[in-house]
Formats: C-alpha cells, sequence, structure tokens
C-alpha cells in the first residue's frame, strides 16, 4: 500500500538539511530502485524553487511500503530525524487516483 510521509521542518533547518541531505538521498534512491518511491520533494519556505537561505519547511514522500507500521520505522530511521531537521513526522495511509 501507499503511504504519505509529511514532514514537518524546525525552524532555521537548512543547514542541518544540507549536512545530512546525502543521507537522506541515498535512502530514497533505494526506494526508487526497488520501484516504492512515487514522488519525494520539499516545501520551498517561499513561493520558489531554489528558496537559497529561506530553506524549507518541510517534506512530502509518497512510497509503498508493507504496512503503516513498516511506512513509520522507515520514516523514524530518516537522518532528517536523527539531525534534528523534522520537528514532526506524519505518515498516513495514501490513495493514488491520479493519474492513472
Amino acid at each position: 500500500m501507499l503511504y504519505a510521509i509529511m514532514s514537518q521542518d524546525v525552524e532555521n533547518s537548512l543547514q542541518n538539511r544540507l549536512t545530512v541531505r546525502p543521507k537522506h538521498i541515498e535512502r530514497l534512491t533505494e526506494l526508487q530502485e526497488q520501484g516504492r518511491l512515487i514522488l519525494a520533494g520539499p516545501h520551498p519556505s517561499i513561493d520558489s524553487e531554489d528558496p537559497g537561505e529561506a530553506g524549507f519547511s518541510g517534506s512530502l514522500i509518497v512510497a509503498e511500503f508493507e504496512d503503516l507500521s513498516d511506512a513509520k520505522a522507515w520514516a523514524d530511521a530518516d537522518p532528517y530525524v536523527a539531525a534534528g531537521v523534522y520537528a514532526s513526522v506524519t505518515v498516513k495511509p495514501f490513495k493514488k487516483v491520479l493519474p492513472i
């Protein structure tokens, strides 16, 4: 089943994000190689694809997991969690309707 992993950053998270980003991307790449990643990306803090110093306010990942507890365990092990980038993480089942 698909799950949405929605994360909210702490204030001024940009430097921590940049420091651990390679490890974060490595985990996402593993999901992609397994054919389980639907989409992933950050929410810019301002209305711009490149927010520069403004950084990001959070992230969204939609991926396939065995069940909700598996999705939560995966989210809890994210390097951004360990580095204190995220203030909170919500994991919910997700039903893809479009595109088909």
